[in-house]
């Protein structure tokens, strides 16, 4: 399989943007922002993966690289998470983020860049390949 001629730069600047890719079990959209964060939407297609979104929930936001021509992605925190609670008249306990944050040092998402350009891209993990797709930015001013 070719491998990307772009360097780690050029890969990291055509990712800029909001990006959808689906998987086998799951609809993914991410926002790499120029700030080097991410914030990502997972929504569970398979029956049975439900109740593990009900308890991280499905918005994650991290910080991301590419180094050797790899996506790096490091989990920081779930806001939408079940485990991410206030206790009244105290401060809000972010279990899930811990979790998350810990998670993402010994269990790091990390995706091959195989190919890329401005409007598509094909990655790949350790079990499948992943095609994406550029979503056009409509911001109002």
């Amino acid at each position: 399989m070719d491998h990307s001629k772009h360097s780690d730069i050029e890969i990291e600047i055509l990712l800029l943007g909001k990006w959808r890719f689906d998987t086998y079990s799951e609809k993914i959209t991410i926002e790499f922002r120029d700030d080097m964060t991410y914030e990502q939407t997972r929504v569970q297609m398979l029956l049975f993966s439900k109740p593990k979104e009900l308890i991280t929930g499905n918005k994650f936001t991290g910080v991301w690289y590419v180094s050797k021509k790899k996506l790096h992605l490091n989990v920081k925190t779930m806001p939408k998470s079940f485990f991410n609670f206030k206790i009244p008249l105290a401060v809000k306990i972010s279990l899930a983020d811990i979790v998350a944050t810990l998670g993402s040092v010994f269990i790091p998402e990390n995706y091959e860049v195989i190919r890329i350009n401005s409007s598509k891209f094909l990655i790949k993990d350790k079990e499948e390949s992943i095609i994406g797709t550029k979503l056009n930015n409509t911001r109002k001013y």
